[in-house]
């Protein structure tokens, strides 16, 4: 009877440190997870972060709504973080300073004055053409190729970090050649910010291309990542 209630008494403990070790083994994954997550995004937990929202073209002061849905995914994901949220306009001037800023929109048609800005200042080897009617309208060029706009079928989206000299803190830049392609590019880089991590040199600054398809049959859910152009975006080829 006594061995037979030493190996009961053995089984229990065994189970309640298993069940323990697992919780733990859980919560430590979980963790290094959101500290990826956290270095991937330039965060630290509980720090100020800004968001700037460009407005609908043609329409200053008002942000079109699936920007400020993909203002709305960022400001999620920073809640993982505990991290407080300021949301201004595109018209903002200044450096963000101690705050990681995530820019979202495009600059063409004053739409993102901070985006056009942001890309003089550090990706000189990006080109936007401008609005119109030829088939180059709102075409990316970087890296000696042209990324063109069609419009509800296919379009891109360019994402880069890096830190301005006068910040402590990165900017990361979500410039789509519309707002759906915004919005997909925040959606990605949300759910699958780990194949950008595996394609680029450095996390601390990079510019990627984000390709959105079959917009017309799935909208903003069907994006992936067309390459990296680092090299080029921040130089001049």
């Amino acid at each position: 009877m006594v061995p037979e209630l030493v190996n009961v008494g053995i089984g229990l403990v065994t189970s309640l440190l298993g069940a323990l070790l697992g919780r733990l083994w859980e919560r430590g994954r979980r963790r290094r997870g959101l500290y990826r997550k956290a270095v991937f995004f330039g965060v630290r937990p509980g720090e100020d972060c800004l968001i700037v929202l460009g407005s609908k073209h043609g329409t200053p002061g008002s942000a079109h709504h699936r920007d400020a849905r993909a203002g709305i995914e960022l400001a999620l994901l920073l809640a993982e973080f505990g991290c407080p949220v300021t949301v201004e306009p595109g018209t903002l001037r200044g450096g963000n300073g101690d705050r990681t800023e995530f820019c979202i929109g495009g600059p063409v048609g004053d739409a993102n004055p901070r985006t056009g800005g942001h890309l003089a200042a550090h990706l000189p080897g990006v080109a936007i053409r401008p609005f119109g009617s030829g088939d180059d309208a709102v075409a990316f060029a970087v890296g000696g190729r042209q990324y063109d706009f069609d419009r509800g079928v296919q379009e891109y989206a360019l994402v880069a970090r890096f830190t301005p000299v006068e910040s402590t803190r990165p900017v990361i830049l979500v410039c789509g050649q519309s707002s759906v392609a915004n919005q997909a590019a925040v959606r990605f880089l949300r759910r699958d910010y780990a194949q950008v991590v595996a394609s680029v040199a450095s996390v601390h600054r990079f510019c990627v291309l984000i390709r959105v398809g079959h917009i017309g049959t799935y909208l903003f859910h069907r994006a992936s990542l067309e390459g990296d152009v680092s090299a080029a975006a921040f130089g001049h080829g």
